[in-house]
């Protein structure tokens, strides 16, 4: 029996999240439909996390082997991301397949993600971002940019994020470790990309908003420290919308 891991992209404006959910479109639904029909069987499809409504992925890993003994998926890898492309609709596309061990988990053996959040920090806002950036409303000026870069960098390390998590939710270990954390520009959008070995519900969505209070003068670099120490939602940052989050690269252990 041989196991496949794709590489997916997706522009989530359409979808309820990756995840299957009762009666509602979901990337999880369209790819399952899409593989399935793509092999001629059913098939088990893994993928590597959830995503909210309105997120996007850029390089989302999903594993699939075939449910039933017997099956066995005979396409070449090289032309498995054209055979399920044709059963996809256009918002969804898989851009490579490789072949992984079968005791291969995409959730379980990530080693890190990282995910990338995008501004449009303008006072005229672009139809073509509708739904893919947040609309910030206003410009950045290379000083604001320089404050939001300072703090985020104090999001680096090992930490307690319950100052960074959704409230109402159950998770009890918040600790996570960001390697990296860093806000630039990129042509005329704003962008924070943030590498941790997991993210806990709207925890890069809420360290978004609280780098926007930053830019804005509401809090100094030099609170981000107490924000995470106090352990306290309520400190944080609001949290930004779905729109501009990208979950933008997976590594796995070798």
């Amino acid at each position: 029996m041989k196991k496949v891991l794709l590489t997916i992209a997706y522009n989530g404006k359409n979808y309820h999240g990756y995840q299957l959910q009762e009666e509602l479109p979901t990337v999880a639904l369209m790819l399952n439909r899409a593989v399935c029909a793509a092999f001629g069987f059913e098939c088990n499809v893994t993928g590597c996390s959830r995503t909210d409504a309105g997120v996007h992925a850029l390089g989302f890993c999903a594993s699939v082997e075939p449910r039933n003994e017997g099956d066995e998926i005979t396409v070449p890898i090289d032309k498995i991301p054209i055979a399920i492309n044709i059963k996809l609709p256009s918002d969804i596309s898989v851009l490579k397949a490789r072949e992984v061990p079968l005791d291969f988990h995409p959730r379980y053996d990530v080693v890190s993600k990282e995910y990338i959040y995008k501004i449009h920090a303008s006072r005229i806002k672009n139809p073509f971002y509708d739904g893919l950036a947040l609309e910030y409303g206003r410009e950045i000026s290379d000083t604001g940019l320089d404050k939001m870069n300072n703090a985020a960098q104090h999001f680096v390390g090992t930490h307690k994020f319950d100052s960074f998590m959704a409230q109402g939710s159950q998770i009890e270990d918040t600790e996570r470790t960001v390697y990296e954390a860093k806000v630039y520009r990129n042509g005329d959008l704003v962008e924070f990309s943030v590498i941790a070995d997991g993210f806990l519900y709207n925890m890069v969505r809420i360290m978004v908003g609280t780098l926007l209070r930053v830019e804005c003068g509401k809090i100094s670099p030099e609170d981000i420290p107490g924000i995470i120490n106090s352990q306290n939602r309520e400190k944080a940052g609001f949290t930004a919308k779905p729109d501009g989050l990208y979950l933008s690269k997976i590594k796995y252990k070798p």
